[in-house]
């Protein structure tokens, strides 16, 4: 199976914005099985600017732009270090991929970057997907890294796409102020009205995370692609996924 996943920075850093050995260790270590199950692995990997502050000690989440670049600078040479370094003890080998909105709608670059990613798989390498913070001073164009996610997984023509964040999945309501919030399994369409209940903080359905998030499963679902929401504490939750058993939630993609 062709995967894409896609971390967040809070699965990769603590909240002091140094790294998170265990969980960064855990992640590679079920990546690496993955492919030596046979599976082609793509990964979306926010974690630079978090990752940055750490490394440069500013103590908090810089609000100007010039330092929050600098700090993504900083940052992303750490996080490829640290995937090259560990994916390098399990053989397989990295691939580092920065893109920025611009590089999606223009139509040579956006093919040109399709190619590079299939032929990285062909050549059996992981590639590790990001957006070129540094020279990029607006959000990707189309959205956060929930939504390049999707783009990628439409461009590497992927079966799957898994979006690893701090809940379980989508619920009825806000499990975080309702007690009685049932976990939703199976999606089977986005309709306008899921839409606009995840629309933003104090939504029924929580914050404007979770509308990122249907807004990327939306995308992959309009190509046959399925996506999962699932929550990242424990990167072992991708084999339960992979293996087909009932975590997050799934929405399903119908092939035409």
């Amino acid at each position: 199976m062709r995967v894409v996943v896609k971390v967040g920075t809070s699965t990769l850093t603590h909240k002091t914005g140094n790294l998170n050995i265990r969980h960064v260790e855990t992640l590679c270590k079920v990546l690496s099985d993955l492919k030596n199950a046979g599976h082609q692995v793509i990964l979306v990997s926010s974690g630079a600017i978090g990752m940055g502050v750490g490394k440069l000690s500013l103590g908090a989440r810089p609000t100007d732009m010039p330092t929050k670049q600098a700090a993504a600078a900083v940052g992303q040479c750490e996080l490829m270090y640290t995937y090259d370094r560990l994916f390098s003890e399990y053989n397989h080998t990295v691939a580092q991929i920065l893109i920025t909105g611009e590089d999606m709608n223009h139509a040579d670059r956006y093919e040109n970057f399709r190619n590079t990613l299939h032929r990285l798989l062909e050549l059996g390498a992981l590639p590790i997907i990001n957006e070129n913070d540094t020279v990029s001073t607006a959000e990707i164009a189309v959205g956060d890294n929930d939504t390049l996610g999707a783009i990628v997984a439409r461009g590497a023509e992927a079966e799957l796409l898994i979006l690893l964040t701090d809940i379980d999945g989508l619920y009825t309501a806000d499990p975080r102020s309702n007690p009685d919030a049932k976990l939703i399994p199976v999606v089977e369409e986005i309709t306008p009205a899921l839409l606009a209940a995840a629309g933003g903080k104090g939504s029924a359905l929580g914050t404007g995370g979770m509308a990122t998030k249907l807004h990327a499963a939306a995308l992959c679902m309009e190509k046959g692609i399925s996506t999962v929401i699932a929550n990242s504490a424990d990167p072992a939750i991708l084999y339960d996924i992979l293996e087909g058993r009932s975590v997050g939630t799934l929405f399903k993609g119908k092939k035409e």
